[in-house]
Parts: C-alpha cells; sequence; structure tokens
C-alpha cells in the first residue's frame, strides 16, 4: 500500500512546504519583483544621492590623496590630508564639488539599479543565486551608468582639488569645454569602466551571496527585510570592491584633474601611460595611494545605498499591493 500511495503526494508544492529553508530564500529572491522600471529607477535615484552626500567628505580626502601622485610627490597620510583641507579652506573644503556630485549621482544611479535589477532578471534563467548572473549585471550597470556620470565626476574632482581655479560646475563646465573641449568630460570614461566592471562584479557578487549567507546563519532571526542584512552585506562587498579596484581609481583621478593645480597632462591618456608615469615618480606604492579613504568610502557608502535602495522598494511593493486591492475592492 506504501508503494501505491506515494506517487500520489508527489505535489511539488506540498514538497517544498517541507524544506522551510530553501522556501525562504526563494520568497525572500523574489521579494520585490513586480515594481515598474520607473520604480527601481527611483528608488536608485534616492539611494545613490544619500549614499554620496553622506560620504562626500571622504571622498574629497580620497580625491586629494590620489591627485598628489603627479603633483610634486609627498607621502600624505588620510590625517594630514584632512589637516591640509581644513586648515586651507576649512570645513567647506570638504564639500567642494558636492553640488556636482549630486546632479550626477541621481540620474546615474537610476539608471545603475534598474539596468542591474532588468539584467539580473533575464540572465538568472530563474536561479535567484546564480552569482554569475548577478556579476554580468553588474558589468552592464555600470556601463550604462559610468556613460551618464563621468562627466559630472570629473567636474565633482576639479573641485575637490585644493586651490581649485574654479568657482563652481557651471564655471567648471564652460571653462572645460572652452580650453579642452567637450572631449575631456570623458577622458576617463574607459578607465572608469574598466575600474567599475570589475568592481561592480566584485560588489553585487558578494552582496549577494553576504546577504544569503547571513540568512542562512540564522533564518529564524534574520529575514530580507531587516536593514541589518543590507547594511551589512553591503558593507562587505562595498570594501572588499574598493580594495581591489584602488589602482586604476588613481588612474582615472589622474585622467580627471589633469593639467589642474600642478597635476600633469597626459599626450595620450592611455592607461598604461599613466600607470608608467605614476610608477615613475612614486613607485607601485603610488597605485594604491588613498586605498583607506576609499575603503572608509565605500563600506558605510554601500551600507547606506543598499540599505535606502531595499527600503524604498519595499515601500514601492507595498505601495503597488495597496492599489491592487484598491483596484479589486
Amino acid at each position: 500500500m506504501a508503494t501505491d500511495a506515494s506517487p500520489k503526494f508527489q505535489n511539488p508544492d506540498l514538497i517544498q512546504m517541507t524544506q522551510p529553508q530553501e522556501y525562504r530564500s526563494e520568497i525572500a529572491a523574489e521579494a520585490h519583483d513586480g515594481l515598474h522600471f520607473s520604480q527601481f529607477m527611483l528608488a536608485g535615484s534616492v539611494a545613490g544621492m544619500v549614499e554620496h552626500m553622506a560620504m562626500f567628505p571622504v571622498d574629497t580626502i580620497k580625491t586629494q590623496m590620489q591627485a598628489l601622485g603627479s603633483c610634486p610627490i609627498r607621502s600624505v597620510s588620510v590625517r594630514q590630508a584632512l589637516q591640509s583641507i581644513l586648515r586651507s579652506d576649512g570645513v567647506k573644503g570638504l564639500y567642494r564639488g558636492i553640488s556636482a556630485m549630486g546632479l550626477g549621482a541621481g540620474p546615474a544611479h537610476a539608471v545603475y539599479f534598474s539596468v542591474y535589477e532588468v539584467c539580473k532578471k533575464n540572465f538568472s534563467g530563474g536561479n535567484p543565486n546564480n552569482s554569475a548572473a548577478h556579476a554580468l549585471s553588474g558589468v552592464c550597470a555600470t556601463v550604462a551608468s559610468d556613460a551618464v556620470f563621468t562627466p559630472m565626476d570629473m567636474v565633482k574632482q576639479r573641485l575637490q582639488l585644493s586651490s581649485s581655479p574654479y568657482h563652481g560646475v557651471l564655471d567648471c563646465v564652460r571653462r572645460v569645454l572652452r580650453e579642452e573641449g567637450f572631449r575631456a568630460f570623458y577622458a576617463s570614461y574607459r578607465t572608469t569602466v574598466l575600474m567599475n566592471a570589475p568592481f561592480t562584479a566584485v560588489h553585487f557578487t558578494t552582496y549577494e551571496a553576504a546577504k544569503r549567507g547571513l540568512m542562512e546563519v540564522s533564518p529564524e532571526s534574520v529575514s530580507d527585510e531587516r536593514l541589518v542584512v543590507h547594511a551589512t552585506a553591503g558593507a562587505a562587498a562595498g570594501a572588499l570592491s574598493a580594495a581591489v579596484t584602488t589602482p586604476l581609481d588613481v588612474v582615472k583621478t589622474q585622467l580627471q584633474c589633469q593639467g589642474v593645480c600642478g597635476c600633469d597632462r597626459f599626450v595620450n591618456g592611455s592607461i598604461r601611460g599613466v600607470v608608467r608615469t605614476i610608477i615613475e615618480k612614486d613607485g607601485y606604492r603610488g597605485l594604491m595611494r588613498g586605498w583607506m579613504p576609499r575603503m572608509l568610502f565605500h563600506a558605510p557608502a554601500a551600507a547606506i545605498c543598499w540599505s535606502t535602495y531595499e527600503s524604498a522598494k519595499s515601500f514601492f511593493q507595498e505601495l503597488n499591493e495597496t492599489n491592487k486591492r484598491g483596484n479589486v475592492t
């Protein structure tokens, strides 16, 4: 009788209920499906602006440390860089260029997260734990968002430099267009993409894996909706990806700040040429300038960004469900 009865209970839905841990991870991965494309964009835009505005002073310190690589060489620590900024410009010096960041971060992150969500859905093949899909989706997201963000990032970094000759965003844009042409806004685009492609591949893969790991450690007390999960996973992802890609970030800063405040101007702007110049002047350690403030920036920034983004997604999810119930009644 037992062999005759067993086929009757081969309903896959019933079998899933006997595996609560797997069922929990599936629900968590699909928790935010069904959002509109515009909602992904708005959630990403808010997350990006909150992240970069909150961590902007640390980004200013990192930029000045990296720009020194092709100015007269000095060994500068985070504390020395901070003291130098405060001594020359005061607290406001930490926020020079924040308006350019605000103008660029919102649209860029809207593109970034919406492209990531769409690509993740298409590449995952129905498997929410597909690390390769997360990495490839991150690469596609950064190629698209960097095209939007690079011009404002260049303006932002030039304004962050000590004794910057520009009087604001509009003044910088006008002078760069007049003196260097439109191509100057995208002088670092290739380097930025080459940096951010591995950055986002490591970042998204680490984030998804860390989030899944936290939920598996204590599935009863930790859920996908807990901000501590997104903050912890985001911080781990931000720190690791920042450390791995610091050398390319140094090259990007050199290209964006060339010719300003005594920084070298590069003839062809090739990555190899910039790397060679940095090594000749400052040795291999020059390629790691600013690694500490970069990690100090990206770890909390990613925690803030992912927490804000997932909270916004949850808000839109609840809003959509409320609208559906209202339409049904």
